[in-house]
C-alpha cells in the first residue's frame, strides 16, 4: 500500500500540488472536529486552487466555485472521517490524473471508493478546475433492476 506521504517524497510541480492537495485535505477533515474550524479553515488548500476562476464538478455533476465548495467541505469534514491510499498519477500538459481508494465514515454508513479527479492548472500552475468521477460496489440487492430479461415484455 502506497501513501500520499511516500510519493510526496519524490514529487515535484503540479504533481506535488495535486498530492498536497489530498494531503491537506485528510489533515483538515481531521481538524475539523475540533472547536472554531469554519470554511476559512481551508486557507491552506485555497492557495492551490485559482480562487476566482475555481471549478470543480463532483462525482454527482455539481457545479462549485471556491466559496461554495469550501462551505460543503467545511460541512462535509466536520461530520466524516476520511482517508485514501494512492493509486497513480499521470500528467499530461496542464492535467493531471489522481487515483486514488477513498475510505469514509460518517456517522454508521461506510463508504470505500475508487476515484479519478481531474485537475486542471492554469499558466500561474494553480488548480482552476477539478472534476471527480468514482467507481463503487453496486447498492443493496434490492435497488438494483433485474436485467436477465434482456427487457422483453411478459
Amino acid at each position: 500500500m502506497t501513501t500520499l506521504d511516500d510519493v510526496l517524497t519524490t514529487a515535484t510541480g503540479r504533481r506535488r500540488a495535486v498530492l498536497e492537495y489530498s494531503r491537506i485535505t485528510k489533515n483538515l477533515v481531521d481538524a475539523a472536529k475540533a472547536p472554531g474550524f469554519t470554511a476559512d479553515s481551508w486557507a491552506p488548500l485555497a492557495e492551490l486552487v485559482a480562487g476566482d476562476g475555481f471549478v470543480r464538478i463532483g462525482p454527482f455533476k455539481e457545479v462549485m466555485n471556491w466559496e461554495q465548495y469550501a462551505e460543503f467541505l467545511t460541512n462535509w469534514a466536520m461530520s466524516s472521517e476520511w482517508d485514501c491510499t494512492f493509486q497513480r498519477l499521470t500528467e499530461a500538459g496542464d492535467v493531471a490524473f489522481l487515483e486514488l481508494e477513498e475510505r469514509s465514515r460518517i456517522g454508521d454508513f461506510s463508504s470505500v471508493v475508487n476515484t479519478v479527479s481531474v485537475y486542471e492548472f492554469n499558466a500561474e500552475n494553480k488548480i482552476r478546475r477539478i472534476s471527480v468521477y468514482l467507481q463503487m460496489e453496486y447498492p443493496a440487492a434490492t435497488s438494483i433492476p433485474d436485467y436477465t430479461e434482456g427487457g422483453a415484455a411478459e
